[in-house]
């Protein structure tokens, strides 16, 4: 799956996000159930511009729900993956913010049910900081889902 991700997001493979995204559908089925939005976690614009896309936003699209851009990334951070587990909460911790795409418009956030959408989770940092922003901006509730998750990094 490293190899996969690493294909995706560094090699600028973007036919790896359907069928990708088709299995993280398949495993998540009670997960998307009675979900509004999908909502990709964002990537800094500077560092979208590099890459040329949002890999997130990628997956995001095709899991059979409407993308809701909710969440934008406000602080250009380090990459997670440079840093030890301990410093990834406070990287992450201010550097998103409630703004919604006025191109994916959505209704009352206070009656949506939101799945955060990301390749990886390592510690949960990322999704946790989004996850924060779209509570306190009063959507009613947000889970998430991701391709991978990394267990016991040494």
């Amino acid at each position: 799956m490293k190899e996969i991700i690493h294909a995706l997001k560094y090699e600028r493979r973007r036919s790896i996000a359907p069928p990708l995204g088709a299995l993280m559908r398949s495993t998540a089925e009670a997960l998307l159930e009675g979900a509004d939005v999908v909502v990709p976690v964002p990537l800094h614009p500077r560092r979208e511009f590099e890459r040329g896309f949002n890999q997130a936003e990628d997956l995001a699209g095709t899991l059979g729900l409407p993308v809701a851009r909710l969440v934008k990334r406000v602080v250009f951070t380090k990459p997670q993956i440079d840093l030890p587990r301990e410093l990834r909460q406070a990287n992450v911790r201010h550097a998103f913010e409630f703004a919604p795409d006025p191109r994916s418009p959505i209704p009352d956030p206070r009656s949506l049910i939101a799945i955060l959408v990301d390749d990886v989770a390592t510690t949960g940092a990322t999704l946790d900081a989004c996850a924060r922003v779209l509570k306190h901006s009063g959507v009613k509730e947000v889970r998430a889902i991701t391709a991978a998750r990394v267990v016991n990094r040494q």
